[in-house]
């Protein structure tokens, strides 16, 4: 009953958010065009409540809280009194179109940013130093040391290296004030005051990233399954050579198939060896040892500046990979389901879902990347060449531009009413669909390194 109460109260407000700026980018630059807004509304008719009236524009609440409008006076109909839309420049009118659709690809890269801010996860690795600068000397590190934790809490850095990503750790889990380093295949602790130390110690040094690849997936009667390797081991070695980005574990097992080789793992803290032969001829997608691996995963934060470039790029990204669909789908690269186009329901569950790894997790990146990556879809959609969207209406400009004159305002009007009635049996038929299929959710957790 919370589950399904937390869904519907986050679909509204994400939703709405969503609908709210881009019916703001509608109203604010057809109000600098000189166009009249009739009412500026949340959520779709019948009205609840009128909110107050302010410039001559009626601001309203709705009842049906899937969306808003900004209705501009004659915009579906052969109205060209001074003031309403179809009495406004060709330019007016384009940009005002345009101007929502904007207004979403501006939220997206303020969202992004601010997932990115706010904590996003990144693949990590432990330390080992290739040399050791003089404050990572003080404390006692060597050359080869693999800086592991600090009172008990694994110590991780950024696979790739990036100034601006700040690693947040897990809370010390003792207060020892202990550094545990792995030193030439031992354990040993070194005292150190201050996790400030370590950090300055490391940063300081040379060093290249290990204990990066986890196991995430046992196939059956595997290799791996049958000397016990377990989800959630994070593999150090293969015969002694470190897994590095340089040395992947896949490369280092794929040079040492059918013979014996010795995995160096950590599980819960604990360091094993375990013996295992990787088959020449493994049952297909399974691999040698029959393992699903993934990089380890922390939660980072990112300083303003390269949050902000950062939204801008996975804005562009985003509206790329959605623009290269139809080709990705012809040429086999992602399957039909993979391209399955979300409605109201499906979207709803997506949220809700978002909405729970937030809570539980208590990072915003789920929820925040998620908005992010729903109002860069708004905005490719309404852009879309078809009768009552955006893009639609952009398409009846572009054509008068070419012709010289406009399609009768009664004539476009009658073909964006029967474009959004296709619309709303479109969004039904949709509906009916994600009712009946297995909802549609993404593992954050895992994704989070939680």
């Amino acid at each position: 009953m919370f589950d399904t109460l937390l869904t519907i109260i986050s679909f509204v407000i994400v939703l709405g958010i969503l609908v709210f700026f881009h019916e703001l980018g509608h109203y604010w630059v057809a109000r600098r065009n000189g166009i009249v807004v009739e009412e500026f509304g949340l959520g779709y008719p019948p009205r609840a409540l009128k909110l107050f009236r302010y410039d001559g524009t009626d601001f309203t609440l709705n009842w049906l809280p899937f969306g808003g409008f900004a209705r501009m006076k004659g915009e579906d109909a052969g109205d060209l009194t001074p003031g309403s839309f179809n009495a406004a420049s060709r330019g007016a009118r384009a940009a005002t179109l345009f101007a929502g659709p904007a207004m979403n690809f501006l939220l997206a890269i303020v969202l992004f940013a601010a997932s990115l801010m706010a904590g996003s996860p990144i693949p990590t690795g432990s330390p080992r130093l290739d040399s050791v600068s003089s404050a990572a000397a003080s404390l006692g590190l060597q050359p080869g040391d693999v800086v592991v934790a600090y009172n008990g809490a694994p110590l991780r850095t950024p696979l790739f290296a990036d100034d601006s990503l700040m690693v947040m750790g897990p809370s010390a889990i003792d207060n020892s004030q202990q550094l545990s380093v792995l030193r030439q295949g031992r354990l040993v602790t070194l005292p150190v005051n201050s996790i400030d130390a370590v950090w300055n110690a490391v940063r300081s040094s040379e060093y290249t990233p290990v204990l990066m690849t986890q196991v995430t997936g046992i196939a059956e009667a595997s290799p791996a399954q049958m000397v016990g390797l377990l989800p959630g081991d994070i593999v150090y070695a293969v015969d002694g050579i470190e897994v590095t980005t340089a040395t992947p574990l896949n490369e280092l097992v794929s040079d040492r198939l059918g013979q014996e080789i010795i995995l160096t793992i950590v599980r819960n803290g604990e360091w094993l060896q375990l013996r295992v032969t990787p088959r020449v001829d493994p049952p297909p997608g399974q691999g040698a040892l029959g393992v699903q691996i993934s990089t380890v995963n922390r939660m980072a934060s990112m300083n303003l500046l390269p949050a902000l470039w950062n939204g801008v790029v996975s804005t562009g990204s985003y509206a790329m990979l959605v623009l290269q669909l139809p080709m990705l789908l012809f040429q086999g690269q992602i399957s039909p389901e993979e391209a399955q186009v979300s409605g109201p329901v499906g979207i709803a569950q997506m949220i809700g879902g978002a909405m729970s790894a937030t809570i539980d997790t208590g990072f915003w990146f789920p929820i925040l990347r998620l908005s992010a990556v729903l109002s860069a879809a708004l905005a490719i959609t309404n852009l879309l060449p078809l009768p009552a969207l955006d893009g639609g209406r952009l398409l009846f400009i572009f054509i008068e531009t070419i012709r010289g004159r406009r399609v009768s305002p009664e004539r476009e009007g009658l073909i964006h009413m029967i474009g959004f009635a296709l619309l709303l049996g479109l969004m039904l038929f949709i509906t009916v669909r994600d009712l009946s299929s297995t909802p549609q959710t993404i593992d954050w957790a895992r994704l989070m390194g939680q």
